[in-house]
C-alpha cells in the first residue's frame, strides 16, 4: 500500500511528553477521503490512552477524535465529499459493516470490532490508527462527518466525542418537554449535556460538589443548580427526576442519585470511573430504577447531533492552544484545570 510521511504530535512512552514525529498516512483508495486538520480537541480519553491508564496502549501513539478540517483530496469513487468542504471526524473510523449493530447505525457496538481513530488496529494497513493531533487524516466517506459552518468551529470540535457521548443517551432516555433531567457533574461532558437537554426542552437540574460551578451551571442554561453536599438542598429533589446523566470520573456514591428518580427513571453513566461503584439493591428496588450506560453513538446519530447542535447555536466552551502548548494542557487536564475544554489549532503544527 502507497503512503506518505505527515507530521504529527505524539510520544513513545507513557513517562515522555508528545513531541514533533513523522508518521505514515495512506495514498487515498477509492472510497476515502483526505482532511486536512484545522482544529481538534483535547478529551480525557487522549490524556488517559497516552498515559496507558486503561493498558492496551501501542507505541508510538498520537492522540486525537475531535477533529474538524476541509476536505482536500477525495478518491475515485467518493459520492458524499467534494474538496473545498468542511468534514469532522470522530471516534470511528471504520467497523464490519456488516453485524446486527451495524445495520441499526449502531456502529460503536459492531461484533467485529471498532476501528477507532487512534491507537487502534487497522484492518486497512495493518498498522495502528494514528489521531488527530496531525496534519491530516485519510478515511474511508462511510465514516467521515459533514462539518455544519458553525460561527465558532473550533468551539464545535469536541461535540465530535463530548457532544456524541450525551446527546446518544438524552435522546435514548427521551428528554424533552414535561421531564425533570438531572445533570450530574459540570466538566467538558457536563456542561454540553446542559445545553443539549435544554435545548431538547427538558428542565435541567445540575449537580455539583464545587460551589464555584453553581452560578456556572446556570449562566450554561441550567434550570437549577444543586451542591450536593448540601442535604437540605439534595432533599428537595428526593424521587423527582427522570433521568440523570452522570459524568463523573471518579469514584462517587451513586446510590444519592438513584433515589433522587421517579420511578421507571435510570441514572445512565457516561463517565468512566476507574473503580466500581457499589450499587445499594433498594436503590433500585424502590421505584423500578435502573442504573445505565452509554458509549458515544453511530455515524449516523453523530451527524445527527451535529445538525441538531447547529441548529440550536450550540458548541463547546473552549481554550484554544497551540499543538506546542499541548503537554502543559495535559497537565492542567490532569487537574481539571480548563473550562471546558481544550482545543487546539492544528495550523500551528506547521511553525
Amino acid at each position: 500500500m502507497e503512503t506518505k510521511n505527515i507530521k504529527a504530535y505524539g510520544t513513545e512512552a507513557k513517562d515522555k511528553p508528545l513531541h514533533s514525529i513523522n508518521i505514515k498516512r495512506r495514498e487515498l483508495l477509492p472510497h476515502d477521503v483526505e482532511l486536512e486538520i484545522l482544529y481538534c480537541g483535547i478529551c480525557h480519553s487522549d490524556l488517559h490512552s497516552v498515559k496507558n491508564d486503561w493498558s492496551g496502549t501501542t507505541y508510538p501513539i498520537v492522540p486525537g477524535h475531535e477533529i474538524v478540517g476541509r476536505v482536500t483530496k477525495v478518491g475515485g469513487h467518493v459520492t458524499k465529499f467534494k474538496v473545498g468542504e468542511l468534514a469532522a471526524i470522530g471516534c470511528i473510523v471504520d467497523s464490519c459493516g456488516k453485524c446486527e449493530y451495524c445495520e441499526d447505525d449502531l456502529e460503536q457496538f459492531c461484533d467485529e470490532d471498532v476501528t477507532w481513530s487512534f491507537n487502534s488496529p487497522d484492518k486497512i494497513s495493518g498498522g495502528m490508527t494514528f489521531g488527530g493531533f496531525s496534519e491530516s487524516y485519510v478515511c474511508d466517506e462511510r465514516y467521515m462527518l459533514h462539518m455544519p459552518e458553525f460561527e465558532n468551529l473550533p468551539a464545535a470540535a469536541p461535540l465530535l466525542c463530548a457532544g456524541i457521548t450525551v446527546y446518544s443517551p438524552l435522546k435514548h432516555w427521551q428528554a424533552g418537554p414535561g421531564k425533570k433531567v438531572g445533570v450530574l457533574g459540570i466538566g467538558g461532558l457536563g456542561h454540553v449535556a446542559i445545553k443539549i437537554a435544554k435545548a431538547m426542552g427538558a428542565e435541567v437540574i445540575v449537580f455539583t460538589t464545587s460551589p464555584l460551578k453553581v452560578e456556572d451551571a446556570k449562566r450554561l442554561g441550567a434550570d437549577e443548580a444543586v451542591l450536593s453536599t448540601n442535604k437540605e438542598q439534595m432533599k428537595k429533589y428526593s424521587r423527582k427526576l427522570h433521568f440523570i446523566i452522570d459524568t463523573v470520573s471518579a469514584k462517587h456514591d451513586v446510590n444519592t442519585y438513584l433515589n433522587l428518580l421517579r420511578h421507571d427513571g435510570s441514572v445512565v453513566l457516561v463517565g468512566l470511573p476507574p473503580e466500581p461503584l457499589e450499587v445499594d439493591a433498594f436503590s433500585v428496588v424502590s421505584g423500578r430504577r435502573s442504573l445505565s450506560g452509554s458509549n458515544i453513538g453511530g455515524i449516523a446519530e453523530t451527524q445527527e447531533m451535529l445538525d441538531f447542535c447547529s441548529t440550536h447555536n450550540i458548541t463547546a466552551e473552549v481554550e484554544i492552544i497551540k499543538m506546542q502548548e499541548v503537554n502543559k494542557a495535559f497537565e492542567r487536564l490532569e487537574k481539571n484545570d480548563v473550562k471546558y475544554r481544550f482545543v487546539i489549532d492544528m495550523t500551528s503544527l506547521k511553525n
